[in-house]
């Protein structure tokens, strides 16, 4: 009582932990998982010779399998919408009529997004970098997408703005 007055908290009942059934045989349990992940309980049951009840025995075997299972090969991965896109080429393997009596086969560039595996495809007249830029260009703007357009310059990056005039923004 006196205990329990000098504490700073309310008495609290503890029992000590009275432990499984299954306690005495898990390292058994263990051993048959490590040698055959997807063994069943009841089979498990059987080779450790368990004589009680299968659902204590099938709860902890629900417990340990995960730990002896291997890694799954193939996991699936998951976009956020606009995240992702692949592009790609395809070459048609027939000949197409080009106008003027001409035919050829001339690339097709294919965009698939990540999230909603939307296929969009537009032939280019060839793999320059010109025309793919343009090909993505047309591609993305069905899509909705407010992107920048395409500039055609040598450089890399626009001329810086003179001081008297802010920098150029893209239309929205």
């Amino acid at each position: 009582m006196l205990r329990a007055l000098a504490s700073d908290r309310p008495p609290v009942y503890r029992r000590a932990p009275k432990g499984s059934a299954v306690d005495a045989v898990e390292p058994a349990i263990r051993e048959l998982l490590k040698q055959t992940p997807t063994m069943p309980a009841t089979v498990i049951a059987e080779r450790i010779g368990w004589e009680r009840g299968l659902s204590i025995l099938r709860e902890r075997v629900r417990e340990l399998r995960p730990a002896y299972l291997p890694a799954d090969p193939v996991s699936r991965t998951v976009y956020q919408p606009g995240e992702l896109a692949q592009c790609d080429l395809w070459f048609p393997p027939v000949d197409i009529p080009l106008g003027y009596g001409q035919s050829g086969r001339p690339p097709v560039l294919i965009i698939v997004s990540g999230y909603s595996r939307m296929i969009t495809a537009r032939m280019v007249p060839s793999r320059t970098t010109g025309d793919l830029i343009d090909g993505h260009w047309h591609l993305l703007s069905n899509w909705g997408l407010r992107t920048p357009p395409p500039t055609r310059r040598k450089q890399a990056f626009p001329p810086p703005a003179p001081p008297d005039r802010p920098p150029p923004t893209w239309p929205s």
